[in-house]
């Protein structure tokens, strides 16, 4: 199987980047619970990477990560290009263009959902990028921005951007408003409209067309892969992260790499060890920990252990392991 068809294959679910969640630490953790489905980072601007010091603060990862996407905010072609090769040359997997958030500070420089009244910029920033890496590519957008129409508008962006060589979409299945609504209430607000990405990817059989929005279950996953071509799931995956314990046997017919929730933990101990000896702060790690044992005996006190104890000065892996003693250990459980 080549690097290109494995990319395809993990594609089939992917965890979307999240702005202050899918840091390095959360997705380290994600691969205690799935070993097979694609990783996005949080959305990094091409300022940061090409201005910002040191660049390992925004580039770094662990090679645990793979499949791991970057996902570029930013609209100057040459500057996207040449991020896009400094991801490559740092072994990223994919580039990931934001077409789709919708925050006032991101409208302010012309990155994220915006970019959907400018198709144009988008295809040559596309092209730019195509022209100088060998990964994939991708584009992650909306079905529209306030007024536009849902039909027309979406099907001239898709097209114009296609023509520039982009051959995979991931498709928030909501509008974007960008007066009136914060960052937030887009996320719930606007109704989601799957049929109109399910008539997308009919339109355009020869693309891949993934759905993003709302999918709080493997089974709405599913029932969206008949359909589409992969599935991407956000705050549920974060929120209540042992959901990713059934994806590799759901998706990719394949047992995931955790028995159980304190066995995921566990396998995260070195990761802590190691992060903590290179001045990490215990509770910028295990805060992406918070929902593992969401609705488990023993699962608010494990949150409240850490929250009361794990910003504490000198907080080391005691805090941790005090924490996972507080909830009764299962040998096995169903995901």
């Amino acid at each position: 199987m080549t690097r290109q068809d494995s990319l395809s294959e993990a594609r089939r679910f992917s965890v979307a980047p999240m702005m202050d969640w899918t840091t390095r630490d959360y997705r380290a953790f994600a691969r205690t619970l799935t070993r097979r489905a694609l990783l996005y980072t949080e959305m990094v601007t091409t300022g940061a990477i090409l201005h910002g010091s040191p660049r390992e603060r925004f580039l770094g990862y662990d090679e645990v990560e793979h499949p791991l996407a970057l996902q570029l905010g930013g609209s100057d072609p040459g500057e996207l290009a040449e991020c896009a090769a400094i991801a490559e040359a740092w072994g990223y997997d994919e580039v990931n263009l934001n077409v789709g958030c919708p925050s006032d500070r991101v409208q302010n420089n012309l990155i994220g959902a915006c970019l959907m009244g400018h198709p144009e910029k988008v295809a040559a920033a596309v092209h730019a990028m195509r022209e100088v890496v060998s990964i994939p590519v991708t584009v992650k957008c909306r079905i529209g921005i306030d007024d536009q129409d849902e039909d027309a508008d979406l099907e001239r962006f898709i097209g114009l951007v296609a023509d520039a060589g982009c051959e995979t979409f991931i498709v928030h299945a909501r509008k974007a408003w960008l007066q009136g609504l914060s960052p937030k209430e887009n996320r719930d607000i606007p109704p989601l409209n799957y049929p109109r990405v399910h008539r997308l990817k009919a339109s355009r059989p020869e693309l891949h067309i993934g759905i993003n929005g709302g999918l709080k279950t493997l089974d709405a996953c599913r029932e969206q892969l008949a359909q589409v071509d992969s599935v991407m799931v956000g705050r549920e995956a974060y929120q209540n992260p042992w959901l990713l314990a059934s994806v590799d046997s759901a998706f990719y017919d394949e047992p995931g790499p955790a028995e159980s929730r304190h066995a995921a933990a566990r396998a995260l101990r070195p990761y802590i060890a190691q992060r903590l000896d290179e001045g990490a702060k215990l509770n910028h790690l295990t805060r992406h920990l918070l929902g593992l044992f969401q609705g488990q005996p023993g699962g608010r006190r494990f949150r409240r252990h850490l929250s009361e104890h794990a910003h504490r000065d000198g907080a080391g892996l005691a805090v941790f392991d005090d924490a996972l003693g507080l909830v009764a250990e299962r040998a096995a459980e169903p995901a």
